[in-house]
């Protein structure tokens, strides 16, 4: 259902996004999560965050998103048919790639990046990835679940979806993880080798893939999983903002309202979505 608190003029028909190029879409699916379930009310949430009335719609490199009308926001996907899920959202995704949009999802939990990258792989062959996040996801298999939360990077891996993978900010990566990545030539930034992600460059498309827990649990409490010692808010937009590469989707997931009761998290979540929009735009040669 569509939210009061959006932006009027920033709804767009999902069927005909072709007057923007960025399309933002709601993924609220959690029922991979291994732990807590929450995650599918963020869209929602996030939205709100971005269209509240104690902030306003400017990004830090001089956008006026409220102005702009090269992105776009659609309805939330309709995933109430669990079994088929990840077919609905690799079809939703793939239908917007192929007008021309690029797309930014707003999860759920952190298993929905898997059918969102099926669909960016049929378009980008030569697709990198870049993942903020506390942990690897790069289990084979957790619980008996293959698609579970914490499985998501293995599945791509394994099918070929991306040439590169970058995890930046991991804090909790087990032996069975460090096997995974060295299978797959995943490159780990771990939180104690942060400074290495200054000399990080892409060559080609670049899709990032942020999980609200590559923050601290001090600047983001809204997360079903508390992993201390992660980076700052400031630290997430300076990697956003300063990223060398061609940005051409994103996702923000696991955020959890239900742990969120003051909308801390929200803000957060809605203030880097701003910053991913304003990163894209400024690509667009109208915006520079």
């Amino acid at each position: 259902m569509q939210s009061a608190l959006f932006h009027p003029t920033m709804i767009s028909d999902p069927n005909n996004p072709a007057d923007s190029t960025i399309t933002v879409l709601g993924i609220p699916y959690d029922l991979n999560s291994s732990f807590l379930r929450g995650s599918a009310l963020a869209p929602e949430r996030i939205r709100q965050g971005l269209f509240s009335e104690s902030a306003n719609m400017w990004t830090e490199n001089g956008i006026d998103l409220g102005s702009v009308s090269e992105w776009k926001i659609v309805n939330d996907l309709d995933l109430s048919q669990s079994a088929t899920a990840f077919e609905d959202i690799e079809l939703a995704v793939g239908e917007l790639l192929a007008k021309a949009s690029r797309v930014i999802s707003l999860g759920g939990d952190h298993s929905v990046t898997y059918p969102v990258l099926r669909a960016y792989a049929e378009k980008y062959s030569e697709l990198s990835i870049l993942q903020l996040d506390a942990h690897p996801d790069l289990y084979d298999q957790l619980d008996g679940n293959r698609y579970s939360h914490a499985c998501p990077f293995a599945r791509i891996m394994e099918e070929d979806l991306a040439i590169r993978l970058v995890q930046v900010g991991i804090r909790t990566m087990t032996g069975h993880q460090r096997q995974q990545a060295q299978r797959f030539g995943v490159e780990v930034i771990e939180m104690g080798d942060l400074n290495k992600v200054d000399s990080l460059a892409f060559s080609g498309p670049v899709y990032l893939s942020l999980d609200m827990d590559c923050l601290d649990p001090a600047f983001a409490p809204g997360v079903s999983h508390y992993e201390p010692g992660g980076l700052s808010a400031r630290e997430v937009l300076t990697i956003i903002q300063g990223l060398k590469g061609e940005l051409v989707g994103a996702d923000i997931v696991e955020y959890n309202p239900e742990r969120d009761p003051q909308g801390i998290t929200s803000m957060v979540a809605a203030k880097l979505l701003k910053e991913i929009l304003g990163r894209m735009l400024a690509q667009n040669p109208s915006n520079n």
